[in-house]
């Protein structure tokens, strides 16, 4: 290993901070000050703000992403027994949360381009569970938009209305992302966020959001986040403690004003990595149809991906595999959750091959190129891409 080298980092939650550190310190001594910690001001100031970015009637924060998705589902009156549609190749947070619900995973293959649900395998997993429905009752779909990338709402919907199911969004990894102009998280009856260190929108902590225009799932998430509660300490409903603390909210505020010019400069990046490798035996992610990418990962495929991960680590280029073992594989998972019938074949193939390279709004133009020229040497062909 080249000890002289400066390490890459897959991804730099430190970096978001010390960009803006000075209005992160001001916002949080703001708090401090105030003396409200606990559904304040700030809160209230980021649900009004992130629902008007993403141009929905409701936001409401909660204490994390996972949150964010199981009381979704609760809002929707998802009941215990319950089949939620989805997939596999995800956080296994998607499938924890459907299970905190009481709800049963139904797991369908990815598109093999955007490896996001694939509305073909959905349709016909609606036609076999609908023929199974003294067994499972098919109450909603969870679309994962995955990477960045949005999941065909359009697509989904269509079949969501013919079967009469709920869609709700997992927006994890897609803060600020739309199709045709409009963000995800507006499209379906409710929609998730999480605001991990990590994500595009970033907390100094766990934090998470459910957005909605229907004021029934509003109004219910709302109250289940606090105990029920409509009154204080009087439970309509049972509910949790899943609450966005003020600090985090005051932070987010913060982050969201500079969300859109760090996507910009994701942006940026992906191009780099794009026009620079494109001659290379790679897959490289696309932006399908008119959607609008945020590049929260930037993934790659190839049979070579352990290979390549060595290589690169031993040039100090840190990456990641999002995700190395498909949920449905996993131990506490494996032959108990329903699988539609023509398999996971894509999402399993995908696990071995996948390699989410650095991506994060603070890496350098130096640094990318770097990874790119580190990436062509593995397959000996040093140099920039000839124009």
């Amino acid at each position: 290993m080249n000890t002289d080298l400066q390490t890459i980092l897959p991804t730099d939650p430190r970096a978001g901070y010390r960009a803006h550190e000075e209005e992160i310190r001001q916002a949080i001594q703001g708090v401090l000050d105030a003396g409200t910690y606990i559904l304040g001001s700030e809160v209230a100031g980021f649900e009004r703000e992130f629902a008007a970015y993403l141009g929905v009637r409701s936001a409401i924060g909660v204490a994390s992403g996972t949150d964010a998705l199981y009381l979704a589902l609760l809002s929707c009156g998802l009941r215990p027994g319950d089949g939620v549609l989805t997939v596999s190749h995800t956080a296994v947070a998607t499938i924890a949360a459907i299970e905190m619900a009481g709800a049963i995973p139904i797991l369908i293959d990815v598109d093999p381009l955007t490896h996001t649900l694939d509305p073909d395998r959905l349709e016909d997993a609606c036609d076999e569970y609908r023929a199974l429905s003294a067994e499972v009752s098919m109450k909603a779909i969870v679309a994962v938009h995955l990477y960045g990338h949005p999941a065909d709402m359009t697509a989904l919907q269509e079949i969501a209305s013919r079967y009469d199911l709920f869609v709700i969004e997992d927006c994890a990894q897609a803060h600020g992302s739309a199709i045709e102009g409009v963000k995800t998280g507006s499209w379906g009856a409710i929609g998730a966020f999480s605001f991990y260190p990590t994500k595009n929108l970033p907390a100094l902590g766990d934090a998470g959001a459910i957005v909605t225009n229907h004021p029934d799932f509003g109004e219910r998430a709302r109250m289940l986040r606090e105990y029920g509660w409509r009154e204080r300490y009087v439970s309509q409903l049972p509910g949790t403690n899943s609450r966005l603390d003020e600090i985090q909210a005051a932070i987010l505020r913060v982050r969201l004003r500079h969300l859109e010019a760090e996507n910009q400069r994701r942006r940026e990046l992906a191009g780099l990595y794009s026009d620079q490798l494109r001659d290379l035996p790679l897959v490289l992610p696309i932006a399908r149809g008119q959607v609008s990418h945020v590049y929260h990962q930037y993934v790659i495929q190839t049979s070579s991906r352990d290979e390549l991960r060595r290589y690169l680590d031993s040039r100090r280029i840190k990456t990641l595999v999002h995700y190395p073992v498909p949920v449905h594989l996993q131990p506490a998972y494996r032959d108990r959750l329903p699988i539609h019938r023509a398999g996971l074949p894509r999402t399993e193939r995908l696990s071995a091959e996948i390699l989410s390279l650095p991506m994060h709004p603070f890496l350098t133009e130096a640094q990318a190129t770097r990874v790119v020229e580190e990436i062509r040497g593995f397959y000996g062909r040093g140099g920039s891409r000839p124009t």
